[in-house]
C-alpha cells in the first residue's frame, strides 16, 4: 500500500484542524457500528419470528440432512445440526448448561419442534442428541447447539 507523498512545503495543518478529523472519523465510524448494531438487531428479529411462528421446512430439514453427510464423508461421528439463542429457551439456557435431564422442557419454537422430531424419527433409528451452550458472550450462555451423535452404542 503506498502513501501519498507529504509535501515539504505546504502549510501546517492547525492542531484545531486534526482535532476536527480525528472527530469526524470518530462519527463516521460510531455511524458504521450503529447501523451493523441494527442490521444485526433486525437479523434477530426476522430469525426470532421464524423460530416462534414457523415450522421446521423441508429446506431446513435438507441443510440439517448434508451437515450429516458431510460429517459422516469427513468421518466423524457427531455434527453441530442445529443452533439458536440460549434466550429462546424458557430459562435461557440454564438447564443445557447445567446438563439438567429436564432440559427439553425449556425448548421452544423451531428447537422443540426438531427435538420432538428426534424422539419420534431419529432415536428410533440409534441416533442420539446433544444439546450444549457452543458461546458464552460476557460470559453468559450464548448460543444453544443440537450435536446429532450416531456412534455405536457404549457396550
Amino acid at each position: 500500500m503506498s502513501q501519498t507523498p507529504v509535501d515539504p512545503n505546504a502549510a501546517v495543518v492547525s492542531a484545531e484542524e486534526l482535532r476536527k478529523q480525528m472527530l469526524e472519523k470518530q462519527l463516521a465510524e460510531m455511524e458504521r457500528e450503529d447501523k451493523l448494531r441494527d442490521l444485526k438487531r433486525e437479523e434477530l428479529s426476522k430469525f426470532a419470528d421464524d423460530f416462534f411462528h414457523k415450522h421446521v421446512g423441508e429446506q431446513e430439514r435438507a441443510i440439517i440432512r448434508n451437515v450429516v453427510a458431510r460429517a459422516v464423508k469427513d468421518g466423524k461421528m457427531e455434527a453441530l445440526v442445529y443452533s439458536f439463542p440460549s434466550d429462546f429457551c424458557t430459562d435461557s439456557g440454564r438447564a443445557i448448561n447445567n446438563a439438567d435431564p429436564d432440559w427439553p422442557n425449556t425448548l421452544q419454537g423451531k428447537a422443540k419442534e426438531l427435538y420432538d422430531r428426534f424422539k419420534d424419527v431419529a432415536q428410533p433409528q440409534g441416533y442420539r442428541l446433544k444439546a450444549m451452550v457452543i458461546s458464552f458472550p460476557g460470559g453468559v450462555p450464548g448460543d444453544i447447539g443440537f450435536y446429532l451423535n450416531w456412534e455405536p452404542p457404549v457396550a
